[in-house]
């Protein structure tokens, strides 16, 4: 594992009770249960109002977390970064169809900004915080000058771990949700393989964006992280991808077709949605805490 998880080798109980508080960290185990809970009530009554405390919930964790690594000028960085990169990305690619292949939103999310519903932006910031996170745990974290493998290959992993996400996602809110609409259909269960190569790109992007501000201006640490902060992150990302499972275990199928004409069966999309959350998302969780628990620092 060697510099992979260099703070968990440098830190120890006592120098780390001084520096983050006992509560948030409490707090932020009751944001994971919090998210779980709101994704059992989603699963079963479904709306904007649901999806938007979901997001809330996922915010409010990606801020208080990342404050404790990065400072409030770090994570404010790392919102700012994603949410432009990727609001205008995906305006481009409604307007344009590149990056992502020929789609648009509907109107199921509400409000827009441009072509592209407000509540996209937060879901970017949600997920691809924790994506983040767990590409730290799994390649390193990005240091004032940090080298140019560790870099690159920080955002690389992560994006994959973001895209993973969206793989399982998709054909479930867009050719069963209709909360977009992919005109042309797509081999995946009507999401075409542009959209995925515009997901990584994307994504890409706006970490690559933030590692090399930290390559230039990461603050000096103070005390390092123990491995509860990681795991917490873990959890967030292992609770996002059971959702997808227990949604196919509760409902039903029944026929639809795509914008191309193409007829599939929702339930056979909810189950393509489990099995790729477990065998992708799930896998990338449960090999980020096996990396946390072998670390030789002590969790607490």
């Amino acid at each position: 594992m060697g510099h992979r998880l260099q703070a968990f080798h440098e830190a120890g109980p006592d120098r780390h009770s001084r520096g983050q508080p006992m509560a948030c960290r409490r707090f932020l185990w009751l944001l994971v249960v919090l998210l779980a809970l709101v994704e059992l009530v989603a699963i079963a009554r479904s709306n904007v109002a649901l999806t938007s405390l979901h997001l809330a919930v996922m915010l409010t964790f990606a801020f208080v977390h990342g404050a404790m690594r990065y400072g409030g000028k770090g994570i404010a960085a790392f919102a700012v970064i994603c949410l432009v990169v990727s609001n205008a990305l995906e305006n481009i690619g409604v307007a344009t169809g590149f990056p992502f292949g020929a789609y648009h939103y509907t109107d199921v999310l509400g409000p827009k900004l441009g072509y592209v519903p407000l509540l996209i932006g937060p879901a970017y910031l949600g997920v691809g915080y924790l994506a983040w996170v767990l590409g730290t745990v799994l390649v390193a974290d990005i240091k004032r000058g940090s080298d140019t493998l560790t870099t690159l290959a920080t955002p690389a992993i992560g994006a994959f771990v973001m895209v993973l996400w969206d793989l399982t996602l998709d054909p479930a809110v867009s050719t069963f949700g209709q909360w977009w609409v992919w005109e042309g259909g797509g081999g995946f269960f009507g999401v075409p393989l542009s959209n995925y190569l515009g997901w990584y790109l994307t994504v890409f992007a706006f970490m690559l964006i933030f590692a090399l501000y930290m390559r230039a201006r990461a603050p000096e640490p103070s005390a390092p992280q123990p491995k509860s902060y990681y795991m917490q992150a873990t959890a967030m990302y292992a609770v996002v991808a059971l959702q997808f499972v227990v949604n196919y275990a509760v409902k039903g199928s029944e026929p639809l077709v795509d914008a191309a004409g193409v007829q599939w069966r929702s339930g056979d999309i909810l189950e393509a949605s489990a099995i790729t959350a477990l065998f992708t998302m799930l896998f990338v969780a449960v090999l980020a805490a096996v990396t946390i628990i072998r670390s030789p620092a002590a969790v607490h």
